[in-house]
């Protein structure tokens, strides 16, 4: 069959390449893609909320099958635009995108059906936020409600900071409209550990851990960006841990949206924190996440086709997710200033020296790329997520980075530490 990617990040080229492993995909095409997906599929340069061309270029291209990796088409009802035209499209509803598309939504339902999160207390109005600040206790986390590019949460260490956060979030609206809502949240700490879940509204089946970075500096200073880099599986992740969240949180979560009449068939993204007083979930993603995709899709040995077709059509159960012994780590190469203002445009070298191959397992997952000519050039300020694999997760860090230093183009910056808390254990 033919089958169509929507989105243009290292997290859709991971996904084009783990569909071009399938034996099931006769073309795979991507809007609006980018330099690296290039190689590997079609693209056609079609923005991602432009629903009724993209539901065109489907049907002139014959697609029996569309994966949305991006969530703010899924938030705004991409899927359910694709249904109505009949078409076969994996992703949750506008309705159950709301586990993303509005933090308040997801924590109320967290609170209503005994999901363990940290407390909270949720406003839409920036001089009750403010009034609030002054009766918590320090630290605490700000989030914009919605979507943010994963760069919505405020950790503010004093009245100040938070008082600052509101004014950005609330009145300068730095995220726009995500921000009309914040929610002010308890400060909970652990490691984070990232897992991905495959979802058919009746069953929910967990890929294999991951565990991402999401601040720009070495030992988890400065900005929260979109994700630094990422390794798999996480070893805070036991089987112990495994299987209280199955029950207490993976279970429960699709459980309490079935009461609400909410059938989510598609990724669930559990962004969970392990803390003292055992797992509890940060926030929920309605999507693969980045870069946590780039280190858990090379090491699923499964026809990804198989599965996204099985959540469609309910048969998820009859599925049995399968990862090799292995890790794999990725490190993020990002412009110099992100995650604020950097250039773009820079000439990226050293590409024809990575000849990735297979059996090596190493990989260059494009983020923000273009081509410019005969050269592919930055296009974003995440550019290229360097991911290798390896028998445990030392030796695929050391494998990731070794590979880094064949890239070079101005400005390139990325962090030095990935892994370095999973290595200390």
């Amino acid at each position: 069959m033919n089958v169509l990617v929507v989105g243009g990040g290292g997290r859709e080229h991971a996904i084009c390449h783990k569909l071009s492993q399938s034996g099931r995909a006769d073309k795979i095409y991507c809007v609006p893609g980018n330099a690296g997906i290039s190689e590997i599929a079609e693209i056609a340069d079609i923005p991602v909320m432009n629903f009724k061309d993209i539901i065109k270029f489907a049907k002139e291209k014959n697609i029996g099958l569309t994966v949305v990796g991006m969530d703010d088409p899924l938030c705004q009802g991409i899927v359910d635009e694709f249904k109505k035209e009949g078409l076969r499209v994996f992703g949750p509803s506008k309705n159950a995108a709301r586990l993303e598309g509005s933090k308040s939504f997801a924590k109320h339902l967290m609170k209503k059906y005994g999901i363990p999160t940290a407390a909270y207390e949720v406003f839409d109005n920036s001089d009750k936020a403010k009034e609030y600040l002054k009766t918590v206790k320090y630290p605490i986390a700000v989030k914009a409600d919605g979507p943010a590019l994963g760069k919505g949460v405020l950790i503010c260490s004093c009245y100040d900071d938070a008082y600052n956060a509101i004014e950005d979030i609330m009145v300068k609206k730095i995220f726009g409209t995500s921000g009309d809502t914040v929610i002010i949240e308890e400060f909970i700490t652990g490691p984070e550990v990232s897992v991905l879940s495959f979802c058919d509204g009746k069953t929910v089946k967990a890929m294999a851990s991951s565990q991402d970075h999401k601040r720009i500096g070495d030992g988890d200073t400065g900005l929260n960006t979109g994700g630094m880099g990422a390794f798999s599986p996480s070893p805070f992740y036991t089987k112990d841990i495994e299987k209280y969240c199955i029950k207490n949180i993976y279970e429960k979560t699709l459980h309490a949206l079935n009461c609400e009449g909410i059938e989510f068939k598609g990724v669930i993204f559990f962004g969970l924190m392990l803390t003292k007083d055992g797992p509890k979930v940060l926030e929920y993603n309605v999507r693969f996440g980045d870069p946590e995709t780039q280190t858990v899709l090379v090491r699923m040995e499964n026809d990804i086709i198989d599965i996204f077709e099985a959540c469609i059509d309910g048969t998820l159960d009859k599925i049995e997710l399968k990862f090799e012994d292995n890790a794999a780590a990725c490190v993020i190469l990002a412009s110099a200033g992100y995650p604020q203002n950097y250039e773009k445009g820079m000439v990226i070298k050293g590409l024809d020296k990575f000849n990735l191959s297979e059996d090596k397992g190493f990989y260059c997952f494009h983020a923000g790329t273009k081509k410019s000519g005969d050269n592919i050039v930055t296009a974003g300020g995440r550019v290229l997520g360097i991911t290798a694999k390896g028998k445990d997760i030392k030796e695929a860090v050391k494998n990731a980075y070794s590979v880094c230093e064949f890239i070079d183009f101005k400005g390139k910056y990325n962090r030095t530490d990935i892994g370095k808390t999973a290595l200390e254990l």
